[in-house]
């Protein structure tokens, strides 16, 4: 008994000196943090007061200066100035009562170093408010010292520590002093205050806020008011986000207007706010290129890689990269509260005994600790996608700028494919890593946490747990790397799919025409089938990684509670919760790290190719020597110049070009197809690589384009080109182009839009439109590349005598012409040969001095003979008939009327209203997204029997999960002084199985997710694409390429990989809440009373919301097309813009496109985290409710475990996550209704009609019928071919002729049934052309176009696409069109390379191999459109020899403007504004002297003599 006591006295002395040791250790340890504060507050004191000293002798202040706050940046100051006020008189305070209250209790080492802590952090906090206040309200000091942004970064962080430690101590030991407590949460707060106003208290100068001048204030709105930019919301230079305060940004209450105007009414672009200054397009790109340019050393040279890509981003994105880093440490931390603090709850509830105040303490901070991570999360997520709208921002214009100044040869290589897909689908991936940025670090060290956190429960076993994590993760090498190398592979095969789908919808009408729309179709599924293995491929490895990761949690449980069973450590209810809790929020890093490697990868794949495209070469700038106007007499002089397209070819492309051309000369080139004209007049712009030689300019130059090239816009916009307009110049100009008459047809007159390449022009109307826009450019140097060819003869005569020899009689002119009727004019005229000038002189001296010229005029004088012969035969003939004019449809009341005719058509169509534009504003659907959408997306692939399926097996994993954790917990003792009532083996085996029937849900799950979304996206695919193929012609050329582009890229990527994804995470969120849901309401029906308000309350939030973050998404998928649009035709279009210094205009315009798309983009980032926000503090207060009536009511009532349980569920329940999956799949989901859309266009009539199909040799003579026809390009647009009737006899050449926009090409389309007629028929050889198949009637008619098309690959594709034809059959028909020599010469012969769009062959050649097709056709009804107009005379004769003799008997129509080309016809069809004005033989019509072909054929000698 006496050892007893004994004892129980050495146990009660063992016990006094643990607590007095503890009591030490406490004491030392709160006293070296005070003393570390009280030290470092000090040495700041120094540090400032040195700063201090040193600006007031090195830069003093500005006297009698009071610069202006803008109230933005003045935020920032008040803000800081106010909370270094608050601290020093909170520290005072504590100062204060600390003396008050040693005083009564007495002094201790402890007391008097707080004492000195709290009279240091006084005096430092009032001496950095007077610092503050001098320095920003009687200096022009513009930024906030670097010291105090580096101190308030690490106070914070000091703050943070401090309070955790304070926590520590507060659970191992016993209360801590109430001033500590206030201290600490004071500190942290407005440590948080400081850190934003450091990092985002910037100016406009220099990234720190800024002072202005009033004066200075008051010019820059002045400039601003002047600007006349526009496009501002009701006044508003920039966003309420900028000049919210600070409790505005937190809540995130300055989206409250938006989403007010949004939930009452639809948004338009025009109700969305401007971006601030610092986030607009031009700002983050000038701060972007300056890094990308900058290489270190202050110079800005270098070639770009990707890891100086990925360098220029992060340093033009530091400030947020700092900030959200902050924001996702404290999120990180704070997720651990939980877990850590859950076994002490539990322990709390299973001893009765324990104070009330404890358990409200414990609440208390796990509300708070739910509060701070609500608030991080909120502002670490709206910053990351507010950088992510900064870099696509940047990367947009960084491409744009690279595409205007790429080279010829830089642009064969980078085909308009991948451009598209660098703007389209690289750009969003590397903007939409941003997400993911911090995760590569945050993964390791949640992992590294939540292993310290089980070390602390469990022991060894964590070891176990690291191990098997380690082990799992490191799985992921090999996967990632086969991610890597798929990614790879269908990026290439994207790119060849979009570069195919563009040529297509750019060529689209010959297409039609030719009857091979469905081939190029078959091309791009064979394309897209080869893209979908490799797709197949990446998703099934995603998904292999992503079941390997979801399942790593429940694996690492399984193996870390083996480990303790078998080694024996105890297991209880307070470890086992917590060790759940820490393997759920473990979960998160591990569930996200497949798709952040996945992110990685693909980041990694489209940073190499834009990095690949920024290293293209660009055009060399010092080509061309640019000398000064008054220098010398020259315009232009070119001495020994050898110039290449393609350097690395031994052929030279212009060889020894000597030339000089003084002020004022009019230069005529001329030669033979291919010679090298065109690539003559590109080297004087600078376009082709120099090999050697010297080429001088002096003066402003001004180029008219042989393929003209028209700006999608306005018809005064093209011509303006970014001029002023002066009235009197634009008039002159337009009659000088003949262009007044079309634009009084047009509806809208120049207000008119024109489509894709001036999809709705006439040849003659975009040439003639080109050539306005190069005389108001008012040049001194005119460079015209056959500018005549598109044209009519009265049209070619005016533009040559009011435009050359009128307006530009005082310029210098190079001109390019076939024409030879205008060569006389010139002053110097070169006549070219393979590529080098074997002729110069005047007309005369040149005539006989060589071969070649003579050549071409010879063929021409000889056509002038026939002409003439033609005309005296028909006076002769006229002298003996006396003229009758048999079945001509011509009359004398029909001229006479015609005046008026037009007159009426005029005022006829001025009352179409805004609606009848070709091109119209993109549809954007309004409201919510139909449930039909859904339907229709989940019910495609197996008719939605798997989605059913996922549904039960995701509803099973939950189940299956939710008994694991009951078993796990229940089963094992509350304590570990209690012995377990189940056996550990038992135990294991009951979990493990229970977890492996999860982790075969999962994979069952992810791989059906996979397969049904795989082949959602390919019938999905598949049918968008064979509704656009199969669409009117009327549908493309009202459609922007841009937004079909757009569809096929961005949307189709979406349905790919994205939706599918987002569905299974809506998915799992539903089954997670409901579960939540029912496991606390198990514990009790109560908290269904807190539930249901939250749950209503949650939901009312979500449709407040929806309403405008549903807009807003619609709107940047509307505002992306543009971008992709303007940035095609921009690269088409270079050389034009280059000649006329426009490309700062296009780079501002590009820069506007994209803010345009950044604004809906960053307010849509601001709504949906309002509504998380809001979502996140409701879910934290019904916690805590929850909370507070577990230890209320239910403590003793319930198992500890169960309740345990309860709360560890609750840590991560929030309706945010459902909201959060339910809102991006409905903005996911437009991507499926935006491609829906183009999934029920009006298709064409049927290709085939077996009832109806036509005879194997139909048409056997090709005799054509036209009854009344009338047609229109679409019903808002007027009439244009307006009741026509004739008759074209089989086996005869008919000669149809007109002024420009007559309606000639139409009559072709109706031919072809492109154009369906709104009346009338067309019957060839007595059979309906509209009751037959379009394939029947487009494959047995054969076309020669106006615009002439090639297509990329190779001659032997181009001539025959279908493979019907031999080699020999090939050749004899090159050799009829005059090209096989040519071909000959070539390497590859047959095989030879035709790049995108034919870029490497002349317009002559291509037209020669547009002919060799219809050759190899050999049709009975032949259609020559302008077939010629690109060839030199004497190649133009020898066709029309070679079609005589090959096409004897057949039905030959031919649109022609060179009268020599048609009057041998049988039959003349003269047409002029829609209608017949005369028809019949070329005799009978010149025998009447008033006729039209009279007047054209007079007029034709005329300028030819």
């Amino acid at each position: 008994m006496k050892r007893d006591f004994t004892n129980m006295d050495a146990s009660e002395e063992t016990m006094n000196d643990m607590g007095i040791w503890i009591l030490l250790s406490r004491s030392s340890t709160i006293s070296f943090m005070h003393g570390f504060s009280a030290s470092s507050h000090l040495i700041l004191l120094l540090v400032l007061s040195i700063t201090c000293v040193c600006k007031r002798h090195t830069k003093p202040t500005l006297e009698n200066s009071k610069p202006m706050f803008k109230n933005t940046y003045s935020l920032y100051y008040w803000a800081s100035l106010i909370s270094c006020m608050g601290l020093s008189f909170c520290d005072l305070n504590l100062f204060v009562l600390n003396y008050l209250s040693r005083y009564r209790h007495g002094w201790s080492d402890l007391n008097l170093v707080a004492q000195l802590d709290f009279a240091f952090k006084t005096l430092t906090w009032f001496v950095i408010s007077a610092y503050l206040h001098i320095q920003f309200s009687h200096s022009r000091e513009h930024k906030f010292p670097i010291i105090l942004r580096i101190w308030w970064t690490f106070y914070f962080l000091m703050s943070c520590s401090y309070l955790f430690i304070h926590l520590s101590l507060y659970w191992k030991h016993s209360s801590l002093q109430f001033l500590l407590w206030v201290s600490d949460i004071v500190s942290v707060i407005a440590g948080l205050v400081f850190c934003y106003v450091g990092l985002f208290g910037k100016g406009r100068e220099d990234g720190n806020f800024q002072l202005l001048d009033p004066l200075l204030r008051i010019n820059a709105s002045e400039k601003n008011e002047d600007d006349g930019q526009g496009s501002r919301v009701s006044g508003e230079r920039i966003t309420p986000y900028t000049n919210a305060n600070l409790l505005s940004i937190f809540t995130f209450s300055w989206m409250g207007p938006l989403l007010a105007l949004g939930y009452n009414k639809t948004l338009d672009l025009e109700d969305v706010p401007q971006l601030s200054d610092c986030d607009n397009a031009k700002e983050v790109f000038t701060c972007f290129k300056n890094k990308l340019e900058y290489d270190g050393n202050g110079s800005s040279n270098g070639e770009v890689n990707t890891f100086k890509l990925v360098k220029a981003l992060i340093l033009s994105t530091w400030k947020e990269i700092l900030w959200t880093t902050l924001l996702a440490i404290v999120c990180t931390l704070t997720a651990y509260v939980g877990p850590y603090l859950i076994g002490v709850f539990v322990d709390y509830l299973k001893s009765p005994l324990q104070p009330k105040h404890k358990g409200y303490v414990l609440v208390l901070i796990f509300f708070l600790s739910k509060l701070i991570r609500c608030l991080s999360d909120r502002h670490l997520f709206f910053q990351l996608r507010k950088m992510g709208i900064r870099i696509r921002a940047a990367l947009f214009a960084i491409i744009y700028k690279k595409g205007l100044r790429l080279s010829s040869q830089s642009k064969l290589g980078h085909t308009s494919g991948e451009n598209i897909n660098l703007m389209s689908v690289d750009v969003e991936r590397i903007g939409f890593f941003s997400w993911y940025l911090h995760d590569i670090w945050r993964v390791p060290v949640q992992v590294v946490l939540a292993l310290l956190l089980l070390y602390s429960k469990l022991g060894l076993a964590s070891l176990v747990a690291f191990v098997t994590t380690l082990i799992l993760m490191l799985a992921n090498v090999p996967l990632g790397k086969l991610q890597e190398e798929f990614q790879g592979i269908l990026m290439d095969s994207k790119d060849r799919r979009m570069k195919v789908t563009s040529e297509a919808l750019r060529n689209m009408r010959i297409l039609k025409l030719q009857g091979w729309e469905m081939k190029l179709l078959q091309t791009i599924i064979e394309i897209r089938n080869f893209e979908t293995k490799w797709l197949k491929k990446l998703l099934y490895t995603s998904a292999i990684t992503s079941f390997v990761f979801l399942s790593a949690p429940m694996f690492v449980s399984i193996v870390t509670f083996g480990f303790c069973v078998l080694m024996g450590i105890p297991l209880d209810s307070g470890k086992i919760l917590s060790a759940l809790a820490t393997f759920e929020i473990l979960k998160g890093p591990i569930y996200n790290l497949p798709d952040t490697i996945f992110m990685v990868v693909q980041t990694k794949v489209s940073l190499d190719r834009i990095a690949s495209f920024l290293r293209l070469d660009d055009l060399h700038p010092n080509i061309v020597q640019k000398l000064p106007r008054d220098v010398v007499e020259d315009a232009i002089e070119i001495v020994e110049g050898n110039f290449s397209w393609d350097l690395n070819s031994p052929n030279l492309t212009l060889k020894d070009i000597n030339f000089r051309v003084h002020y004022g000369l009019r230069v005529a080139i001329c030669g033979s197809i291919g010679s090298g004209k065109s690539s003559l007049l590109s080297c004087i712009l600078g376009e082709v690589p120099k090999v050697s030689g010297s080429i001088k300019l002096n003066g402003t130059k001004a180029y008219v384009a042989q393929s003209p090239w028209i700006q999608s816009g306005k018809i005064v916009d093209n011509i303006l080109f970014g001029k002023k307009m002066d009235t009197e110049r634009y008039e002159m100009i337009l009659e000088a182009c003949s262009l007044k008459k079309d634009l009084e047809l047009c509806a809208f007159g120049d207000q008119t839009i024109i489509g894709d390449m001036g999809i709705n022009l006439s040849g003659g109307q975009k040439q003639r439109i080109q050539l306005a826009r190069a005389l108001y450019h008012d040049a001194d140097i005119y460079l015209l590349d056959d500018p005549f060819s598109a044209v009519d003869v009265y049209t070619g005569t005016h533009i040559f005598k009011e435009c050359l020899l009128g307006i530009l009689s005082s310029k210098t002119v190079i001109y390019v012409t076939h024409q030879v009727e205008f060569l006389p004019s010139a002053d110097l005229i070169l006549v070219m040969r393979d590529g080098k000038i074997t002729q110069a002189g005047k007309y005369e001296e040149i005539l006989n001095s060589g071969t070649d010229f003579m050549e071409l005029v010879g063929a021409h004088k000889k056509a002038l003979v026939d002409l003439n012969s033609f005309e005296h035969e028909v006076v002769s003939d006229n002298l003996i008939s006396d003229g009758e004019d048999g079945n001509m449809c011509h009359s004398e009341t029909f001229i006479q009327n015609d005046e008026e005719r037009e007159s009426q058509t005029y005022k006829t169509e001025k009352l179409v209203g805004t609606e009848g534009q070709l091109i119209q504003e993109e549809k954007r659907e309004k409201g919510g997204v139909s449930f039909s959408v859904y339907w229709k997306y989940l019910t495609t692939a197996y008719k939605g029997t798997f989605v059913l399926l996922i549904f039960l097996v995701q509803i099973l994993f939950q189940l299956l999960l939710i008994g694991s954790n009951y078993w796990i917990v229940l089963a094992t003792p509350i304590s570990g002084d209690v012995t377990p009532h189940v056996r550990g083996s038992t135990l294991i085996y009951v979990y493990a199985t229970l977890t492996l029937g999860c982790f075969l849900c999962v994979l069952t799950r992810s791989m059906l997710v996979v397969t049904v979304g795989y082949k959602t996206a390919t019938l999905f695919f598949k049918k968008m694409h064979l509704c656009i193929f199969r669409a009117p012609l009327s549908f493309v050329d009202s459609t922007p390429s841009g937004r079909i582009l757009n569809r096929a890229s961005i949307d189709q990527s979406a349905l790919d990989t994205s939706i599918p994804r987002q569905f299974e995470e809506l998915l799992i969120s539903i089954i997670e809440i409901v579960g939540t849901s029912l496991i606390m309401s198990q514990v009790s029906w109560q908290m269904l009373i807190v539930f249901i308000p939250m749950i209503v309350t949650c939901i009312w939030y979500q449709q407040y919301y929806i309403s405008t973050a549903r807009e807003l998404s619609r709107m940047f998928g509307v505002c992306q097309a543009p971008i992709i649009q303007h940035f095609g035709e921009s690269i088409i279009g270079s050389t034009t813009i280059r000649c006329f210094d426009q490309e700062e205009r296009f780079m501002q315009t590009n820069l506007k496109l994209v803010d345009g798309f950044s604004r809906p983009k960053f307010y849509f980032s601001g709504a949906i985290e309002w509504l998380s926000f809001r979502m996140d503090m409701l879910a934290s207060i019904t916690y805590a409710f929850s909370l507070v009536f577990l230890i209320s009511v239910l403590q003793g009532v319930l198992s500890p475990g169960v309740m345990g349980i309860a709360v560890t569920y609750g840590f991560g329940f929030s309706m945010h996550g459902l909201i959060w999956d339910l809102s991006i799949l409905e903005n996911k989901i437009i991507s499926v209704e935006r491609i829906l859309q183009y999934t029920c266009i009006p298709s064409e009539p049927p290709l085939l009609i077996e009832e109806n199909k036509p005879d194997r040799e139909w048409p056997s003579q090709g005799k054509i019928d036209i009854i009344d026809l009338k047609v229109q390009y679409t019903p808002h647009l007027p009439l244009v071919l307006q009741g026509i009737s004739c008759t074209f006899p089989g086996g005869m050449k008919i000669g149809i002729v007109g002024r420009t926009g007559s309606g000639k090409s139409t009559l072709v389309h109706a031919l072809f049934r492109v154009l369906e007629p709104v009346a009338g028929q067309i019957w060839i050889d007595g059979i309906d052309i509209s009751k037959i198949g379009l394939h029947d009637l487009r494959s047995r008619l054969s076309i020669i176009p106006q615009d002439p098309i090639m297509f990329e690959g190779t001659l032997r594709s181009n001539l025959d696409p279908f493979e019907k034809y031999t080699d020999e059959q090939i050749w004899e028909v090159l050799d009829r069109c005059q090209l096989g020599d040519e071909i000959r010469k070539k390497e590859e012969k047959l095989d030879s390379t035709v790049n995108e769009n034919g870029e490497n062959w002349s317009m002559g050649q291509r037209q020669l191999v547009c002919l060799a097709r219809v050759l190899l056709k050999r049709t009975k009804v032949l259609i020559l459109d302008e077939a010629t107009a690109s060839m030199d005379t004497a190649t133009d004769y020898l066709i029309q020899q070679t079609l005589r003799k090959h096409f004897s008997g057949f039905t030959v129509i031919t649109i022609a403007h060179r009268l020599t080309s048609v009057l041998d016809s049988d039959r003349v069809l003269f047409l002029d504004n829609g209608v017949v004005l005369e028809y019949d033989s070329p005799a009978k019509l010149l025998d009447i002297k008033s006729s039209s072909f009279t007047k054209l054929v007079k007029e034709y000698t005329q300028r030819c003599s």
